[in-house]
C-alpha cells in the first residue's frame, strides 16, 4: 500500500504544498493522525501533532514549544477531498479557527479572514456555510466540556 499524500490548501494566502515531512502515525476510515515540524520556523513553537477528524470537518493539532511544554491546541476548520485513487487528501483551511490554551481559556480566530473571502469571491457558499456549521458544533463541544473526545485520540498515543 502506498502512503497517502496529505497536501495543504490554503485559501489565504492562496497556496497548496505537499506536506511531504508529516508522519502519518495511524490512518482509519474516519480519522488520520500525524506527527510534524513546522513548514516555516515561528519562535513560539517549532513541532506539532495533529488528528484530521475526516467526518467532522475539523482538524485539530496540539503546537509545542521547542522545549516540548504544550503550548495550545489548535483547531482547523477544514475540507477534506480525497483525489479519485485515495492516493492523496487535499485538506483546505476554511480560515476559521479555534485556539485552546492549556488553562482552558479559548479564543475564535480569523473570522475577518472568512468574510474577505466570500467578499472576495474566495470561498463558495456551500464552503461558507459548512465552516459555520462545523465552526459551531466545535464551539458547542467545547462549551458542553466534550472537549476531550478530540484530545483522546492524541493523549492516547502519547503525542
Amino acid at each position: 500500500m502506498n502512503k497517502l499524500k496529505l497536501y495543504r490548501k490554503r485559501i489565504i494566502p492562496a497556496e497548496c504544498f505537499l506536506l511531504e515531512d508529516d508522519v502519518i502515525v495511524e490512518q482509519t476510515e474516519d480519522r488520520i493522525i500525524t506527527k510534524w515540524n513546522t513548514i516555516r520556523p515561528k519562535a513560539d513553537f517549532d513541532h506539532g501533532t495533529s488528528c484530521y477528524f475526516l467526518q467532522d470537518g475539523v482538524k485539530i493539532s496540539k503546537f509545542y514549544r521547542s522545549d516540548g511544554e504544550l503550548l495550545y491546541w489548535y483547531c482547523d476548520i477544514v475540507q477534506y477531498d480525497f483525489s479519485e485513487d485515495g492516493s492523496s487528501l487535499t485538506v483546505t483551511d476554511l480560515l476559521a479557527d479555534v485556539i485552546i490554551y492549556p488553562s482552558g481559556r479559548f479564543k475564535v480566530v480569523d473570522l475577518d479572514e472568512l468574510a474577505d473571502a466570500k467578499e472576495q469571491g474566495l470561498i463558495t457558499d456551500e464552503q461558507l456555510i459548512n465552516c459555520l456549521r462545523q465552526l459551531n458544533n466545535l464551539l458547542s463541544i467545547i462549551a458542553r466540556d466534550k472537549f476531550d473526545k478530540y484530545q483522546a485520540c492524541l493523549d492516547q498515543k502519547g503525542l
